[in-house]
């Protein structure tokens, strides 16, 4: 079979440890490496040693991208490989280690690499899918804040179209300090809300216990908190 690279390595990356096979003209050697940093410097070390000038690894969980991103800062180019294709190619023995079989591969040219976008990329993504969350996360806070209010009979819901709306908020703080006189509370209405004086003063007639107003102030400070972090991810993901 042709050998495309002569020298390359393989790893076989775990939570804990790394298995790396580097294979040369001069022979096959592998090593057992850590996943601390330190451990990582010391794994290319050995690999600049061995003037290996790519590596393939396994795109499994996401103990992968530690490593790809210091063999990508040393200048080792890193190839992330599906584990599904690594296990569609034929004439593997059953004894020979993973990251063995991943180095003999990666020899003869019988891997395909992932498409890894570069690091002002990754930084991007990873920056905009922690944002996302932050969003889910404030969804699911509103919601139980509505099942609150529910809870109490308070049907602002079905008045105001959002409750946490500059009207809407002022009339949830005042039931929370406890506050809770239907027309007093519909007197918070702004702009558009007041001329629906009468229907919030009906939908606001509810029975609103300690705890529930407990749950109430910390669902508002929640939602506050993940206002201010999302407002800040913004800031980050403009800056890329």
């Amino acid at each position: 079979m042709q050998v495309v690279y002569q020298r390359c390595c393989g790893l076989d990356v775990h939570k804990k440890k790394i298995v790396a096979c580097v294979i040369t003209p001069e022979g096959k050697e592998l090593q057992t490496f850590g996943t601390m940093t330190e451990d990582l410097k010391s794994l290319v070390k050995w690999l600049q040693s061995k003037e290996c000038p790519i590596v393939a690894m396994e795109s499994t969980g996401v103990y992968w991208k530690p490593v790809y991103n210091l063999l990508e800062l040393f200048g080792i180019e890193a190839w992330v490989v599906n584990a599904q294709h690594i296990k569609m190619v034929p004439g593997r023995k059953t004894d020979v280690k993973d990251a063995e079989w991943i180095a003999s591969l990666m020899r003869h040219g019988l891997l395909k690499r992932s498409f890894i976008p570069d690091r002002p990329q990754r930084e991007l993504r990873e920056l905009l899918r922690y944002r996302k969350s932050m969003i889910d996360e404030r969804s699911r806070e509103l919601n139980r804040m509505q099942k609150v209010l529910e809870g109490a009979n308070i049907k602002l819901a079905s008045v105001a179209s959002d409750i946490l709306g500059v009207s809407s908020r002022k009339m949830i703080e005042s039931i929370i300090e406890g506050q809770s006189t239907p027309e007093e509370l519909a007197q918070h209405a702004k702009g558009r809300m007041k001329a629906k004086k009468d229907k919030l003063a009906k939908a606001l007639d509810g029975l609103v216990g300690p705890h529930q107003q407990m749950m109430l102030s910390e669902q508002l400070k929640h939602l506050d908190y993940l206002d201010e972090q999302i407002k800040r991810l913004d800031h980050a993901v403009a800056r890329k």
